[in-house]
């Protein structure tokens, strides 16, 4: 008798379906979602193998460079720690040189993707992701410029009068080589409501994304889970991207992101009812397994996220979907102001070290999922990021840039 004999008929149909490579509906994936004891092990075992089938053994990730250059914003999301008001002793907003000199660090560290997302300051020229993109382009031509959730870009193309594909269609001549699929969190409107009201919308979201497409920019997707939603809320949120991807074939991965309740305003504030603190660890397993058994087939690559689930956990997840454990970072603050106790740098060799021990086999990575090297066997390779002792000394840190008055919002005016 095999695992598959002993579990319900029902959810033994579901995965011999997926694994013959037909599309599951959400419905299905919601049955999966309900699965306990033998049903949930098997679950998984059929994502790992689905996994297997689609994309092998192969685990990718991407040295790269976060840049947070503003904890500015006009919004009040229920979720998000990171963000300052205008007049805030903590609020913060990077000038372009200082922005340059971070990925000129970052080049030096072979990263080959810069990834700029930051808050909505109240008096942003609606030019600026566009200056920022082109001053970035114009002086580091080799590096992948991954920015501006589509949040940014709604404010942007608003502020500057442009519509979103005029805006879009400048950003891309300006260099943007792809956007973050964030902002999304739930794709429902009425939990979005609750959690970040005023936040851009379900349709706008959607909007974005699929202009994007068009243009020939790709993106990625996301999904914030471990508050007030629900499994149903997942697959439906996995079946709009599904939809979405069948008509445009834009997104590049699939990113689950469990929320980090720890400094989250409507978590400590108990500002929402029946909130829940982040996702259990069977939740985080489900998703990804889930994802995979939804969305395999059309987004084939599935990320753990080590800075939401620490690497051990992310290193897990290796064998219950996923294919790609993200990238270095160098810094990372919207998490880290959240409560999230990693997001500041695993190092190439480390991230190698975590996917042999998985028992797969690494590979470095561009933005599009493009290998630049796999690593079959055991290597010795050590680079310049391998050998920083100390992330927050070398790249600087949330805390200390909130702390320090070098860019302070508030005197942004008077700075030449």
């Amino acid at each position: 008798m095999t695992l598959f004999d002993s579990i319900d008929p029902a959810v033994h149909t579901i995965l011999s379906r997926a694994l013959e490579g037909e599309e599951i509906s959400w419905q299905d994936g919601l049955r999966l979602c309900q699965t306990s004891g033998s049903e949930f092990h098997a679950t998984v075992v059929a994502a790992d193998e689905l996994r297997r089938r689609q994309v092998g053994d192969i685990v990718t990730y991407v040295i790269n460079r976060n840049v947070n250059f503003t904890n500015v914003c006009v919004k009040h999301c229920g979720f998000c720690a990171f963000s300052r008001g205008y007049r805030s002793e903590q609020g913060y907003f990077l000038p372009i040189q200082e922005i340059l000199r971070r990925v000129q660090e970052a080049m030096e560290m072979r990263a080959t993707e810069v990834c700029m997302q930051a808050g909505l300051p109240p008096d942003l020229d609606g030019n600026f992701y566009i200056d920022l993109t082109t001053a970035v382009k114009k002086n580091f031509p080799n590096i992948h410029i991954h920015a501006f959730s589509p949040e940014e870009v709604l404010y942007g193309a608003t502020r500057s009068g442009m519509s979103i594909h005029h805006y879009l269609a400048e950003l891309k001549a300006a260099g943007l080589g792809s956007l973050p699929g964030t902002s999304a969190e739930i794709l429902d409107q009425e939990i979005r409501d609750v959690i970040s009201p005023g936040r851009i919308t379900v349709k706008q979201w959607v909007e974005i994304i699929t202009t994007a497409h068009s243009l020939g920019i790709p993106t990625t997707s996301t999904i914030m889970y471990g508050h007030l939603e629900t499994p149903v809320h997942w697959v439906k949120h996995m079946n709009l991207l599904r939809d979405i991807q069948r008509e445009t074939h834009g997104f590049t991965e699939f990113v689950p992101l469990s929320m980090v309740y720890q400094e989250a305003p409507m978590y400590h504030g108990r500002l929402a009812v029946n909130l829940r603190p982040g996702p259990s660890g069977n939740e985080v397993v489900k998703m990804h397994a889930v994802a995979r058994l939804m969305l395999g087939a059309s987004i084939r690559n599935i990320q753990s996220s080590w800075v939401k689930e620490g690497p051990r956990l992310a290193q897990y997840l290796l064998s219950t979907g996923a294919n790609d454990v993200g990238g270095t970072l160098m810094n990372e603050s919207i998490s880290t102001s959240a409560g999230a106790q990693y997001g500041q740098l695993v190092a190439p060799r480390e991230l190698r070290r975590l996917i042999r021990d998985a028992g797969r086999t690494p590979a470095q990575r561009k933005t599009n999922y493009e290998l630049l090297k796999v690593y079959s066997g055991e290597d010795d390779e050590v680079s310049e990021l391998d050998h920083v002792d100390d992330a927050n000394t070398r790249f600087g840190s949330y805390h200390r840039l909130t702390a320090s008055n070098e860019f302070r919002f508030a005197d942004r005016s008077r700075r030449p």
